[in-house]
């Protein structure tokens, strides 16, 4: 009797545990969200603090719905950097970058930081590592996952990085034009997320129309 108590209770232990670390989960992709479309299209403070809530729940949560590897940490980095507080968006970007090696918004971001916060030869080799792993990645994306097509389809995204690569090749570094540049390469990429799911699902619905069409 004992032992099947102890069983019991283990086993309602375990059960407690995953549903409240589904209610986590939960919590933390809530917010994440929420913190892309303050951070996107509405108040940059909102989303630090949607951010924060969901790295202290969760702090090695990765983007899981998109192919984009992007950490909490890179996201509460941006969303300093967008409020102007560098020191701080350093030390987050300092610490996405060390966590999630393929994470190139971090490095983009961080090159950014750098560049303002008083390290600029440093900010530039981060800046180019972002660039161009970001690049690197499109290009793999676009021609080895089905749906690859879907991302930067116009290479809008692609043609100003190598515009910047070009700019940062030359010797001839214009950190205002950079800086605008790579932001507007941040800010693509992060609403390209959003775009790909809503083609893909446009694709879907196309195809099943078209499939009841020849019922």
């Amino acid at each position: 009797m004992k032992n099947r108590a102890v069983l019991q209770l283990s086993f309602f232990h375990l059960l407690y545990a995953f549903v409240l670390f589904g209610c986590t989960s939960f919590q933390v992709a809530g917010d994440v969200q929420q913190g892309r479309m303050q951070l996107m299209h509405g108040d940059p403070k909102v989303a630090l603090a949607h951010f924060q809530s969901a790295a202290q729940r969760q702090p090695d949560y990765l983007l899981n719905y998109s192919l984009l590897d992007q950490g909490i940490w890179t996201y509460v980095g941006r969303a300093y950097y967008a409020t102007g507080r560098f020191p701080e968006a350093r030390q987050a970007l300092e610490k996405a970058r060390s966590r999630y090696g393929d994470d190139q918004l971090a490095k983009i971001y961080l090159g950014l930081v750098l560049g303002r916060d008083g390290d600029p030869k440093r900010g530039l080799k981060e800046l180019e590592a972002g660039l161009r792993g970001l690049d690197g990645w499109f290009e793999y994306v676009h021609n080895n996952v089905r749906e690859g097509h879907f991302w930067d389809p116009g290479r809008e995204i692609r043609s100003e990085i190598d515009r910047n690569m070009k700019l940062i090749a030359s010797g001839k570094t214009d950190w205002e034009m950079l800086t605008k540049s790579a932001e507007w390469i941040g800010e693509k990429t992060e609403m390209e997320i959003d775009l790909v799911k809503r083609d893909m699902y446009r694709d879907e619905t196309e195809g099943d129309n078209d499939s009841c069409a020849d019922c």
